[in-house]
């Protein structure tokens, strides 16, 4: 996992023309999982919109690979990057199966007709997020915990080489949030894929993340693996972020 393969250079962000973000510089080593975490107004979702080619850059550059985020069609970036955001998709008339075999858009032809391959890869993504059994269900009907497994196995089917979360665990009970965090352990584990995963909660993201970058008004205040992040929680606290509560056990037992 010594290979950089994400990389945020000299960044700058912000909405017509008006940086909000600057000096962004960063990476993500292939197979790692990246969280991006702070408070509201921090700055996260700014950045999100950037790197996805929501917003356009106002200044630097992104790489995936080799290959420079602006120069990468709608297409080709689907290719290489899935996304999953906190909006809540909901689209209508729509099975399960039929959700998640929409990732495989970048694949198909004009008219969007899936070959045998693409059902083989859509059936193999529901298999990995166990979700097989309501396929066919549609996809209001389904409880929350459940459209996200199925958005994050629409994500597994575009086969990228990055995936990004936004608040994947948001509005989910614990049992929820766990469940969807070990799936997404479980992918980065087994298919070694890079993953930038946006939170505001670092108790949820502890034990399953390879580091953490805290972003405070528009600027990184921490960039380090989880452990040595959380030798900060006073200062976390200040900025309104409480550490995991294991922490807070330790540091009394010290």
């Amino acid at each position: 996992m010594s290979e950089s393969y994400f990389q945020m250079k000299d960044l700058s962000v912000g909405y017509h023309g008006n940086v909000l973000i600057h000096d962004i510089c960063t990476e993500i080593k292939k197979g790692e999982i990246l969280t991006l975490i702070g408070p509201n107004g921090s700055g996260k979702s700014t950045i999100l919109k950037s790197i996805t080619k929501q917003l356009t850059l106002i200044g630097g550059k992104v790489t995936i690979g080799e290959k420079n985020l602006k120069d990468l069609s709608y297409k080709e970036l689907a290719t290489k990057m899935a996304v999953v955001l906190t909006q809540r998709a909901k689209p209508e008339l729509m099975t399960c199966y039929e959700v998640v075999a929409a990732g495989r858009y970048p694949y198909t032809g004009r008219l969007g007709i899936l070959t045998r391959e693409d059902e083989k890869k859509t059936q193999e993504a529901l298999e990995i997020v166990h979700a097989t059994e309501y396929a066919e269900k549609s996809f209001e009907a389904i409880s929350d915990g459940q459209r996200q497994r199925i958005l994050l196995a629409r994500a597994i089917c575009q086969e990228p080489e990055v995936l990004i979360l936004d608040e994947p665990t948001a509005g989910l009970d614990p049992k929820g949030r766990d469940d969807i965090l070990q799936q997404i352990k479980k992918l980065q584990t087994e298919t070694g894929l890079t993953i930038l995963l946006v939170s505001h909660s670092m108790e949820d993201v502890a034990e399953y993340v390879d580091r953490i970058i805290v972003m405070n008004k528009g600027s990184v205040m921490y960039d380090d693996t989880p452990r040595e992040v959380f030798k900060h929680y006073k200062e976390l606290e200040e900025v309104g972020l409480a550490a995991p509560q294991v922490t807070y056990i330790m540091h009394e037992l010290k």
